[in-house]
């Protein structure tokens, strides 16, 4: 499978079983799940056939490993902007997570936080490197510390996915930590 293939199943994964699942006419149960049969006969149907062999490609291949396979359901792990409960536990975070954004959404985030817009929860990476790369996919990155310690402190609650993103309904303004004068490049913790 090309990667130009792989590139245009795993976009139509994302949108069908992050956003748009009724497009299709294909219907998530409440975690998520749709069996593998029916997205395929769905895709077909709707002019996008690909192959089993070709979703287990892209499952396989997916460096951030966006999909999950049970058996023969398949789901998206995170990123919904439908209804479903991923059924994640609470998890302790480490003290500072991540968040890649670009410059143009830094005066909204210093007066609003950081918002899931519409997803069900923002998300925040491990690490800088993993959130710049998030962040380039607009332009160039900059990266925001999140002091995640002081807001589980403070009562807020984090889940992590299987792929290692962290998740939470918000973070508020004054848990970010920004570099001063920062128009661009990374932030850095307090």
């Amino acid at each position: 499978m090309d990667n130009g293939r792989t590139v245009r199943v795993s976009k139509y994964l994302s949108k069908h079983l992050r956003h748009e699942p009724e497009r299709i006419g294909i219907r998530l149960d409440e975690a998520g799940w749709v069996r593998i049969d029916e997205l395929l006969a769905a895709a077909a149907a709707h002019g996008f056939p690909f192959t089993r062999a070709e979703l287990d490609h892209v499952v396989e291949a997916n460096e951030k490993r966006r999909f999950a396979v049970d058996g023969e359901r398949i789901r998206a792990r995170q990123g919904h902007s439908v209804p479903v409960d991923l059924a994640l536990p609470p998890a302790e975070p480490p003290p500072y997570l991540y968040h890649g954004t670009v410059a143009r959404f830094l005066p909204a985030i210093r007066a609003e936080g950081l918002r899931p817009m519409n997803r069900h929860h923002v998300h925040l990476s491990p690490d800088r490197e993993t959130a710049a790369r998030v962040g380039a996919r607009r332009g160039r990155p900059v990266v925001l510390a999140v002091d995640s310690g002081a807001m589980r402190a403070a009562g807020h609650v984090f889940h992590v996915t299987e792929n290692g993103v962290w998740l939470t309904d918000a973070v508020p303004a004054r848990y970010l930590r920004f570099r001063s004068g920062d128009g661009g490049g990374a932030a850095t913790p307090a």
